[in-house]
């Protein structure tokens, strides 16, 4: 498919075609390794022995540089087949507001049938590499360049915006299993599922060098600076991803997260090994899913710590693929998702009411395991939508079930999609009829809302003297931050997007310390014709992201929300042998700790880690641990969103259990929506607390337990000595406005709103209380 697909089979939700990450003209010149290690982003993994050029993309403080107008990144989807090729409006390098934006993604490559990335042959009629636009401004080719097409463009525009980031991104819904020839036809090759997984289930290691070396070789070749994943989907749950793949697919899943992780830390120290010889760090991103559907079957996410950062798909939270009608992004949960509802998630106790198909949601499941600055939010450029909806209010939470589905979709029940003038983007089934899906650029569905029928209808094969039927009349949410256009006549719900719920989500990114936002597509985008009195292709919407972020306060950078100890110990902890599919609720793993240093753990050895409230504050253990959650950001339901970022839970060695160095102890873990991987270790060890190796945090040494005092690193911001202090002592009792400043452990505080009865240096970076430093 070389669009968002309006159907996701045997999934409550899904992120669409792709997603992306970029990164523009980098500085050459190989720094020391000591200033490349300050430059790294915490979390990040370093390949072992690799002195990786981190300092000519991130600043001292692990955060990328993008420019000084930009604070947040906007990345954008840039699709290779909006050629006008076909007589459709085209959307090309030139087309691109590049001022406004800090990565360009583009899609699609794909895996072919020799597992090597491959935007298939040269010639041409390769819109990538072959393809020009004789006559038509902005699209003139530069000679110096050994391929033509959109890398040329390319190319030729980042000369002019050299802190422009571009990425190659690999896959989409319709190219995860296979790949498009050159006379349009799918290609069922296996694509990512047989070239990182054997049909053992098995890590298929040699597909997975052959498409790692393949990758760096391309991005070296085309100027790109970095590989994107969109890998749709490494996941579990039976008949997700596209229904083509299904025969592959299914037989693979106990295979899948393995062979997942294995491709990215193999991408990531092949990239980082060439990055190291080049002067340059090659970036490595992925489009993420946001349903926790599909999260569910990825047990934690693990590949987080090879990635420069996530983008979240955030939308197809909702559309034709089944009969709830909803919101497309909604940025927060209302309490009244019907197609959670009838899952009886609110009424669970076990999920304690938290509805998970929103955007705030997912932020929040990638926010337990990585710093708010390397996670992304997606934005969709384009509709969902469906006809004939009975109840909700102005058709929201209504329901529209079809008689029939698509050829191709995979499903025997699924929703009322919207046709015709209300699905201008729409794909195609596998017998050449339009899919159902309510799928339009934003800047129709403006004119849809202005009672305005564009000139280029014709191009989609409408009659010019097309009329509209019945009123488009915009609804907005304030809970949900979610615009839809709602036909009474025609029983039409079209979810949109547009200046306020983008306004806001700029705002809540902004607020939160977020990396930026992702947006699928460009070309959907919208600006107003004045002469013509209709909407066409535009930049309003990422103009106005600009604006927010070019001003804002850096991203946030730590993973933890407090500080961690400054020493680090060589304890490996590991969530394991997660159940397959529809078997794996309650999400009940192992917990595997592994000590690795010289030391014996004794019994009641304690440990400590946070985990996302993006699920509830009911974890457990069935192995006599005790596992407790010992305090939590956020307690009850998430309308409105979620109020903070962590539960921390203790757990001890039972009194009996002591851990030999080099031993191993399992413990069974319990928890109910599903979370990305624990961190914010802590160890306490004879008296004294150590964070763990494996969080690769910022500004800490590995030592060995009760050794000497380690020289001199880094360390994260607001660590410091006790001493004395003259702020007034803070007190639990006590209510605090704003910008008050207190002692609390050997630290000055002060408060950014009102506030009573929370401790600081328990309420994170982003919360009441900033941290002043040691006194």
């Amino acid at each position: 498919m070389q669009s968002p697909t309006p159907f996701r089979a045997g999934m409550l939700a899904a992120g669409a075609a792709a997603v992306a990450l970029l990164a523009g003209t980098l500085s050459t010149g190989v720094s020391h390794a000591a200033d490349n290690e300050s430059c790294r982003p915490d979390g990040l993994y370093t390949t072992p022995g690799v002195d990786v050029p981190y300092c000519s993309v991130y600043d001292a403080d692990g955060r990328e540089k993008m420019g000084a107008d930009h604070q947040r990144r906007v990345i954008g989807y840039f699709t290779g087949w909006r050629t006008g090729k076909n007589g459709q409006p085209a959307y090309l390098a030139d087309d691109i507001p590049w001022d406004k934006i800090t990565h360009i993604n583009y899609a699609f490559a794909h895996v072919d049938a020799g597992n090597r990335l491959s935007v298939g042959a040269d010639g041409a009629n390769n819109a990538a590499t072959g393809m020009t636009w004789p006559g038509v401004a902005g699209a003139e080719m530069d000679p110096s360049l050994p391929y033509k097409g959109h890398f040329n463009l390319l190319s030729k525009f980042k000369k002019q915006h050299p802190d422009v980031k571009t990425l190659i991104s690999v896959g989409g819904w319709a190219e995860t299993g296979g790949y498009f020839d050159e006379n349009g036809d799918r290609v069922d090759s296996g694509g990512f599922y047989t070239m990182a997984t054997n049909a053992d289930g098995s890590v298929n290691q040699a597909g997975i060098d052959t498409f790692a070396d393949s990758a760096v070789a391309f991005v070296k070749k085309y100027g790109f600076n970095g590989v994107d994943i969109d890998y749709e989907y490494p996941t579990s749950m039976k008949d997700a991803g596209h229904p083509a793949d299904f025969p592959i697919s299914n037989a693979r899943r106990a295979g899948l997260n393995k062979g997942y992780a294995a491709l990215m830390k193999t991408l990531r120290e092949k990239l980082d090994r060439a990055g190291a010889a080049d002067g340059r760090h090659y970036m490595l991103t992925v489009a993420a899913p946001s349903s926790g559907y599909l999260l569910r079957g990825m047990e934690t996410f693990q590949v987080q710590k090879y990635l420069d950062y996530v983008n979240i798909m955030s939308y197809d939270l909702h559309g034709a693929w089944n009969e709830y009608v909803g919101p497309n992004a909604s940025l927060f949960d209302d309490g009244k998702d019907a197609e959670l509802a009838a899952a009886n998630v609110y009424g669970s106790a076990q999920y304690g009411g938290i509805g998970y198909l929103n955007t705030d949601w997912a932020y929040h499941y990638f926010r337990g395991s990585m710093p708010s600055g390397r996670i992304n939010i997606g934005l969709p450029y384009y509709t969902r939508g469906h006809k004939n909806v009975q109840g909700g209010t102005d058709g929201l939470w209504g329901k529209a079930a079809a008689s029939s589905c698509p050829a191709g979709s995979g499903l025997t029940k699924c929703g009322d999609g919207a046709v015709g003038i209300d699905n201008l983007w729409h794909d195609l089934d596998d017998n050449g009829k339009e899919s159902p899906a309510g799928s339009n650029p934003m800047w129709h569905a403006k004119n849809l809302e202005k009672g305005v029928v564009g000139d280029y209808v014709t191009q989609y094969g409408f009659p010019a003297d097309t009329r509209l039927t019945g009123t488009y009349a915009r609804k907005y949410s304030s809970a949900l931050v979610a615009p839809w256009l709602w036909n009474a006549e025609k029983k039409v719900f079209l979810s949109t997007e547009d200046e306020q719920s983008v306004a806001a989500k700029a705002d809540y990114v902004v607020d939160r310390g977020i990396g930026g936002t992702m947006v699928w597509e460009l070309a959907g985008d919208y600006g107003w014709n004045a002469a013509k009195g209709q909407y066409e292709m535009g930049d309003t919407l990422t103009s106005l992201m600009y604006d927010a972020f070019k001003a804002a306060t850096p991203y946030g950078a730590k993973k933890s929300g407090t500080a961690l100890p400054a020493e680090a110990v060589d304890i490996a902890v590991d969530f394991t042998e997660f159940k397959l599919g529809d078997s794996n609720y309650p999400i009940t793993p192992k917990l595997k700790i592994t000590n690795n240093t010289s030391v014996a753990l004794p019994g009641g050895t304690e440990f400590q880690f946070d985990y996302a409230t993006a699920a509830p504050a009911n974890a457990s253990d069935q192995s006599g641990f005790g596992t407790k959650v010992i305090r939590s950001d956020h307690t009850g339901n998430n309308i409105g969103g979620l109020k903070g970022d962590f539960h921390r839970v203790s757990l001890k060695l039972p009194a009996w259990q002591s851990l030999a160095p080099g031993a191993t102890v399992d413990l069974a873990f319990n928890y109910y929506l599903p979370v990305s991987t624990p961190s914010n270790w802590t160890v306490n060890i004879g008296g004294t607390t150590y964070a763990l190796k494996g969080d690769l945090a910022r500004g800490t040494t590995v030592v060995e337990p009760g050794g000497g005092s380690p020289s001199p690193t880094p360390s994260p911001t607001g660590t410091g000595t006790p001493g004395t202090c003259s702020a007034p002592a803070w007190s639990a009792g006590e209510s605090y406005g704003g910008g008050t400043t207190v002692s609390h452990g050997g630290h000055d505080w002060k408060s950014k709103w009102w506030t009573k009865g929370e401790e600081p240096g328990t309420t994170g970076e982003w919360g009441v209380w900033q941290d002043l430093g040691a006194c």
